[in-house]
């Protein structure tokens, strides 16, 4: 499954069921852009106050596990971790 693969308006919709209390505004944005900015958002902890933020690693495996352990269905289980895969790579190039 490749990116291009992706339905993002369905996958928004299965993150938003794993995250229920986060706000994702998508109303002059698409659902692709809206996720993988939720998801970078998470992965940097950009949702918590700064003095209790973990580091994108400890972000990374709370996320992962968090959508392994949900009821979604498998596949956008693999498209979302997918996702995150590909914002950690992009993180961790950016240093």
């Amino acid at each position: 499954m490749t990116s291009r693969d992706f339905n993002y308006d369905e996958l928004l919709a299965e993150y938003r069921m794993i995250w229920n209390n986060r706000l994702l505004a998508a109303s002059d944005r698409s659902s692709e852009v809206t996720l993988k900015e939720a998801v970078k958002r998470e992965l940097l902890d950009e949702n918590s106050h700064p003095r209790i933020r973990k580091n994108k690693f400890e972000k990374y495996y709370s996320a992962i596990n968090r959508i392994t352990r949900s009821t979604i269905s498998n596949e956008a289980k693999i498209a979302l971790i997918q996702l995150h895969n590909g914002a950690m790579e992009q993180i961790i190039k950016e240093g």
